[in-house]
């Protein structure tokens, strides 16, 4: 009941804040300009290149804390270790924020290529960065504990308060006080604010309390520290691998180019949001199976179950974009220029973003059962590969070009990376993987896209479209359900306990 309370939770949640993520874009770029917008897309970039300097916290807290609730910790050590990692990170988001302060100045004069917004206020704009990323390092230390516990419907709950007053707030800051990328971040930082202090009282709030005070403890940080050194390593390579597109690109085209890739990014990235709360609903129950030693069933019967899941959903949602991309951004756009340069872009990436995000249920098992060497060595790999194809790609083809080798190096972790990990952990299941959970579903989405837009009609008005749109995804999501076998036993036996519980209380 829990894994399926944290599930439908992580769902409601998740997709509010993919809505609140998405729904004022073209406000921003309305009142910033497409210049400026290119600026909240380099502070995604800064974000996720320092989020690697939590050093595998975030996700070793997930693990540690499903352990507590599997048996493997008491209360006293589970404090001791969240402490620790308080006062770690604490230091390390002070450091952030006065470095990319200090850094600012030549971030705006010799990285990114700014022609209307004048150096002074691109620097402004960096330095508040710094402060905003340093306090989303505490947020994100508490919602992984919050994770990890398994209480992911008050998680989603203060995720998506803080998501609204993120989104709506910084529009009403746009259009009532002040039309500029300075009062936008500004914005940013106030809600981060509240953001951790709202978390870390659900965290103090849980947890059940110590018998003795929570100490900081070198000892609790070294039980965790190979755990978290590996994460580490797949951090940094799995930022070279989805970011440093975006480094480069930042570089190397003007703000304005790099503003139409990065927003075909956030739409992509719409996908990987979208399926987030399968992994974070079945992660923690993994790890607690794979503690308690299960029945070689159960293990991979749930496997197959969220592997599934991903599929469908993140498959028929990349298969819209794909298909029907160009008409999706002209209804949330209304801008025929803006969707004739994100359009082309937007179906390139999806795709990579689909095979990357097949990939999360295999790479979460892996995680639970503590091997974290073999995405290791493949990254290192993929990373020796994917630099020069950029810088090759980019000045030859433009941004097209990084965003098709994006889509090469996940075809490379669909073939290799799933061969190597049911080789040692479900030797017997990797076929079931490829056929089952990825190869039907995902045929049976596309066949059903490219037919209806066989079909459908173009130029409908935006009611029109909105209708084709809706249709047509709710039919691609339909026919990828019904090709999956273990979603439709699961749902078999979902409605057959049902009827016999009603056909009990009739009698």
């Amino acid at each position: 009941m829990a894994l399926k309370a944290n599930l439908a939770a992580n769902f409601v949640g998740q997709g509010w804040r993919v809505l609140m993520a998405l729904a004022f874009v073209p406000l921003y770029i309305r009142y910033l300009g497409i210049e400026a917008y290119g600026l909240i897309g380099v502070f995604a970039v800064l974000q996720a290149w320092l989020g690697l300097l939590d050093m595998g916290m975030r996700p070793t807290l997930v693990r540690e804390m499903a352990r507590f609730t599997g048996g493997a910790h008491d209360a006293r050590t589970i404090w001791d270790l969240l402490r620790s990692v308080e006062v770690l990170t604490i230091a390390i988001a002070t450091l952030v924020a006065i470095g990319v302060w200090a850094a600012s100045g030549w971030l705006a004069s010799n990285w990114v290529q700014s022609e209307s917004i004048p150096t002074a206020t691109v620097a402004q704009a960096f330095a508040l960065m710094g402060w905003v990323t340093a306090l989303q390092f505490l947020e994100s230390i508490y919602s992984s504990s919050i994770a990890g516990l398994q209480r992911q419907v008050v998680q989603n709950a203060v995720a998506s308060g803080v998501a609204t007053l993120r989104g709506l707030g910084a529009v009403a800051v746009l259009a009532w006080a002040s039309p500029t990328i300075t009062a936008f971040f500004l914005w940013q930082g106030l809600v981060s604010v509240v953001a951790v202090l709202a978390y870390a009282a659900v965290v103090y709030r849980v947890l059940p309390p110590s018998p003795v005070r929570a100490e900081f403890s070198v000892i609790a940080l070294k039980g965790i520290g190979r755990y978290a050194g590996g994460m580490v390593g797949i951090t940094l390579l799995s930022l070279l691998l989805t970011q440093v597109d975006k480094l480069l690109l930042s570089r190397l085209l003007p703000l304005e180019q790099f503003a139409y890739y990065a927003l075909a990014g956030v739409v992509a990235a719409g996908l990987g949001a979208l399926c987030a709360p399968i992994p974070a609903a079945f992660y923690p129950r993994f790890t607690q199976l794979v503690s308690e030693a299960p029945d070689r069933e159960t293990l991979p019967a749930i496997y197959h179950l969220a592997a599934q899941l991903v599929t469908i959903l993140m498959g028929a949602a990349a298969v819209i974009l794909i298909v029907f991309g160009d008409r999706v951004l002209w209804i949330w756009t209304q801008d025929r220029i803006l969707t004739a340069n994100v359009a082309p872009l937007l179906a390139v990436i999806a795709l990579g973003t689909l095979l990357n995000g097949l990939m999360w249920i295999p790479y979460y098992l892996q995680l639970a059962h503590g091997w974290t060497s073999l995405t290791i060595k493949v990254n290192i790999a993929a990373v020796a590969v994917l630099i020069p194809a950029i810088l090759w790609a980019v000045p030859a083809y433009g941004a097209i070009g990084a965003a098709w080798a994006w889509v090469a190096l996940n075809v490379g972790y669909v073939l290799f990376n799933i061969h190597f990990m049911h080789r040692r952990l479900l030797p017997t299941e990797k076929w079931r993987w490829y056929f089952q959970d990825v190869g039907i579903p995902l045929a049976a989405a596309l066949s059903t896209a490219s037919v209806l837009k066989w079909l459908m009609p173009a130029n409908n008005g935006v009611v029109g479209e909105m209708g084709v749109l809706l249709l047509s995804s709710g039919a691609v999501l339909l026919m990828a359900g019904l090709s999956a076998n273990r979603v439709r036993y699961e749902i078999r036996e979902h409605t057959w306990v049902r009827g016999r519980l009603a056909n009990r209380m009739r009698k």
